[in-house]
């Protein structure tokens, strides 16, 4: 029978990039592990301090890895969501009963 290898990730983007490594799976191993394992700190200027999360999930640097599992590494936010959102609202307005205004009078 042949043994396959398990493989951790670890995922970061800039503004003009995005890195995806795959590293080789050890018991025990932690996300800071990974991070050092994958090598992305000579590649890239990462953070400080880290934000991390495995799938969207916030965790510590020395949270223990499962096979299979992708750290991500987060960044600050450039621009405030809301206001995105406002700039998209201005730019596309909505009348009170145009198409598309989910808030419609009943006719009842």
């Amino acid at each position: 029978m042949e043994h396959k290898q398990q493989h951790v990730s670890v995922a970061f983007a800039t503004e003009q990039q995005q890195f995806h490594i795959t590293v080789d799976f050890m018991n025990g191993m932690t996300a800071l592990d990974a991070i050092h394992k994958s090598g992305i700190a000579e590649q890239v200027a990462l953070p400080e301090p880290l934000q991390l999360g495995i799938f969207g999930s916030k965790i510590d640097v020395d949270t223990v890895l499962n096979a299979g599992d992708r750290v991500e590494i987060y960044r600050a936010l450039t621009i405030n969501p809301k206001d995105i959102r406002r700039k998209r609202a201005a730019k596309n307005p909505v009348g009170r009963f145009a198409k598309g205004n989910r808030f419609r009078p009943s006719n009842s």
